[in-house]
């Protein structure tokens, strides 16, 4: 696809694995970054929706590949990366972006199969992919790597234990990553949305009262939508973000905003 971008924002060139790409925050991230010249490999863990994902993508003019893996399942992952050289000769965009949440209840009453389910999809998934894609990026000259946590991570979720224990470990596995590989020009960030109308988060928006708590407290007064996360991915993805690493970028209208 050719970019019209500006030389920061400009991904001509690059290729990006987009997991959990078909729908919501991942598929607004996937055609930002195709919208920016990069080749892009969306993966979910059902079939059902996402060549019509890909199809999307493709009738903007970007150039895609659909696989099927189940982030919670390491040898499909590597098959993911397998793919995306066999098909484009590298990767240099990850943006770690699948996630679940089976428990919704107090923490302790999480079952032992609830806590493995989130860790392997929310956590152990994205290390995986790490492992597979930094010798990639090194080969390279550098890469990108984006996790989207939530600001869940950042304090928990009421009735979210699980999911929001695992959303801090992602936002410790991140800082750790920048760390880690700043030598190499690997820079690697979070992104910390609130609440987004995507059918992951149906729970909540379609629940007024919950809705109207959380309004109560937003600034915006609104919810967030997918392609309110796809500009700062954008921008980590760029060269426009090359001294940027470690951080964590929250996205929520103001609701992390202290206030008296």
């Amino acid at each position: 696809m050719s970019s019209s971008a500006s030389p920061m924002f400009d991904l001509g060139g690059k290729i990006a694995i987009v997991t959990g790409g078909t729908r919501g925050i991942g598929l607004a991230i996937a055609a930002a970054l195709a919208g920016a010249g990069a080749k892009v490999v969306i993966t979910a863990r059902k079939a059902e929706g996402l060549q019509e994902a890909a199809e999307v993508l493709r009738a903007n003019g970007a150039d895609v590949l659909a696989l099927q893996a189940h982030n919670g399942d390491k040898s499909q992952l590597q098959a993911v990366v397998a793919q995306t050289v066999e098909a484009y000769g590298g990767v240099d965009i990850l943006v770690n972006n699948a996630a679940t949440n089976p428990h919704f209840g107090p923490i302790l009453e999480a079952e032992d199969s609830m806590w493995q389910k989130t860790v392997e999809v929310n956590l152990l998934g994205n290390v995986w992919l790490c492992q597979q894609v930094v010798p990639l990026m090194r080969s390279r000259g550098g890469g990108k790597i984006i996790n989207v946590a939530s600001i869940n991570g950042l304090r928990p979720g009421r009735m979210q234990g699980v999911y929001s224990t695992t959303k801090a470990a992602v936002i410790n596995l991140t800082q750790t990553l920048a760390m880690e590989l700043a030598s190499d020009n690997i820079q690697c960030n979070a992104i910390a949305p609130g609440l987004v109308q995507t059918k992951f988060a149906r729970a909540i928006w379609e629940n007024e009262m919950l809705m109207d708590m959380v309004l109560s407290r937003t600034p915006a007064q609104r919810v967030g939508q997918p392609e309110d996360i796809a500009g700062i991915a954008l921008y980590l993805a760029s060269p426009a973000s090359a001294f940027t690493t470690g951080q964590v970028f929250v996205i929520d209208g103001g609701v992390s905003i202290p206030m008296i």
